[in-house]
């Protein structure tokens, strides 16, 4: 200042942490059951790292039979609700949700359920 500058020079370092969710257990397996008989298990969803509230909908697989009809066997179910809540202290609170399966027609199947936030993440 007064013909005289200062010039500062300021480092800024940090780390980019991209929201991501895990699962207790990691991966799940419905007892069979007879038709017409809903199984049901839960399990939690832990979110890390969301720094904004966010919702989380889940893909739930179709099923092609044999004799070419399709069937949606499975339901999910949040009891908690399905929105991401940052904690005052900075964590995200973890979700139950309940996972079942109910079908008219025998079927087996090994797939995957997709959970999605409402950033396609």
């Amino acid at each position: 200042i007064n013909d005289n500058p200062s010039y500062y020079n300021v480092i800024l370092t940090g780390t980019v942490k991209s929201p991501k969710i895990n699962f207790d257990p990691p991966f799940l397996m419905l007892m069979p059951v007879p038709l017409e008989v809903k199984t049901e298990t839960a399990i939690n969803i832990i979110p890390q790292d969301y720094l904004r509230p966010s919702r989380i909908q889940v893909e739930l697989p179709e099923l092609k039979l044999e004799d070419g009809d399709r069937i949606y066997p499975f339901s999910v179910q949040f009891p908690e609700g399905q929105d991401i809540i940052l904690s005052p202290d900075g964590t995200n609170k973890e979700l139950i949700c309940l996972i079942s399966f109910k079908s008219s027609r025998p079927v087996s199947f090994l797939g995957t359920v997709f959970f999605i936030d409402k950033e396609k993440n």
